[in-house]
């Protein structure tokens, strides 16, 4: 299986000549190559998924389920924690209130808002009509959306993925406050996305881009002539199981509330309205549920080779600065990335992952997999402000099942640690 390496010291752009330039993205050139390279067969897929575990709370990870306990009693931490290895379930459990009006407790079942992590969903859409024909992810915008703005001819699909198709996101437009809380079909996303000039030639930067997906979403529709969420339920969710995954349409689907820690108190965050975030952050899941897409996405029940190639290289441009100095570029992949999280904590490690944060309405969400060891870890937190809880969190996690050395706190672009706030 391709995957980003976990222990060359190289770019990971660099693994792109195993596959040549199968993967260049953008232009005519990406075009090419997708129209004359012959798609796998499906017998290049894994015959059977991997057997669903029980689900049961299970704490065989001594260290992290010390610290959870004590975060989640300092009132810390609240959500929900998985850690599993190969075919095995190392660590399940949940903590702190799904509702702090009700006092009602986080389950290890409860449904979660997804946030961000709901691209990587988007972006197998699409990939997935690329494997059925249907599409090419080379194919221009503009022969999906009619009409078509002019400065979009030059915007590929493979641009609305990978944050680099110059559209301005969501909160960088003027009137975000009121769009923040009125709904919007797709429709009027894509028609809000055509009044703004482009931010840059498309595939010369890499800006995170909410309306990029909206607008992948709405492409998704056009090619497979289904609503959005009735795609991924009858390609995804309904074949692999996931019963309790979905769109959230803001109706009582029994998700646990979304909170945020303020002077006053945690409070609780109930106007979600994630219909303005269809495409880029609108499905809700759980703890197991996540764990066999992880399981199916990156074990390849779910696309051929080649699109998974693509959906986790890197796709950034060359030039792209990095986030943090002292860190390894981040890799941007089709609603995925890619980078040594474990260089974030200390002690630190150096394993590759492939993850994707989220965070929205009182959610903060982050789920990962180490490929050649396939450790999955998810941790979904219903409180918005406990971000750095919820990497610190992960990572120990992870370090745990790949045998290295506990992290004990988050480290600074030296390696030095972060105190807690």
């Amino acid at each position: 299986m391709f995957h980003v390496p976990r222990t060359s010291g190289a770019h990971p752009r660099l693994v792109l000549s195993l596959i040549g330039a199968v993967l260049l993205v953008g232009g005519a050139a990406l075009t090419a190559v997708l129209t004359a390279r012959p798609m796998p067969t499906p017998s290049s897929y894994r015959a059977a998924l991997p057997e669903r575990p029980p689900v049961e709370v299970v704490e065989s990870l001594p260290l992290l389920a010390s610290r959870l306990r004590a975060e989640a009693d300092a009132g810390r931490f609240m959500g929900a924690v998985l850690v599993a290895r190969g075919d095995e379930v190392l660590f399940r459990q949940a903590y702190g209130t799904a509702d702090v009006a009700t006092g009602a407790p986080n389950r290890i079942t409860s449904r979660f808002r997804l946030a961000s992590v709901s691209k990587q969903f988007t972006a197998a859409a699409l990939l997935k009509l690329q494997d059925e024909g249907r599409l090419s992810i080379g194919d221009p915008v503009c022969k999906w959306i009619q009409p078509c703005p002019a400065a979009w001819a030059p915007i590929r699909l493979s641009h609305l993925l990978s944050h680099t198709s110059g559209i301005p996101d969501l909160m960088a437009r003027p009137g975000w406050g009121d769009r923040r809380v009125t709904p919007a079909t797709l429709n009027e996303l894509t028609e809000d996305s055509k009044v703004f000039d482009l931010s840059f030639t498309p595939g010369s930067k890499l800006a995170y881009d909410n309306a990029g997906f909206n607008l992948a979403a709405a492409i998704v529709e056009k090619a497979s002539g289904m609503a959005f969420p009735d795609y991924l339920r009858a390609t995804f969710f309904e074949p692999l199981g996931m019963q309790d995954t979905g769109f959230d349409d803001d109706s009582d689907l029994g998700i646990v509330t979304g909170h945020a820690t303020f002077p006053a108190g945690l409070t609780a965050q109930r106007q979600p309205n994630v219909s303005i975030v269809a495409g880029a952050g609108a499905l809700y899941s759980t703890l197991d549920d996540m764990l066999v897409w992880e399981r199916a996405l990156h074990g390849g029940h779910v696309l051929t080779p080649f699109s998974y190639a693509q959906m986790i290289a890197d796709h950034a441009p060359a030039d792209q600065p990095r986030e943090r100095s002292g860190l390894p570029h981040r890799a941007w992949g089709y609603g995925l990335m890619a980078n040594r999280l474990g260089q974030r904590v200390t002690p630190a490690f150096q394993d590759w992952e492939i993850y994707h944060t989220g965070s929205w309405s009182g959610f903060r969400n982050l789920v990962t997999w180490q490929p050649d060891t396939r450790v999955a870890v998810i941790v979904l937190s219903n409180n918005y402000h406990q971000q750095p809880q919820v990497l610190l969190i992960s990572q120990q996690g992870m370090a745990e099942a790949l045998g290295h050395p506990f992290p004990t706190a988050l480290a600074d672009h030296e390696g030095r640690a972060i105190p807690p706030s």
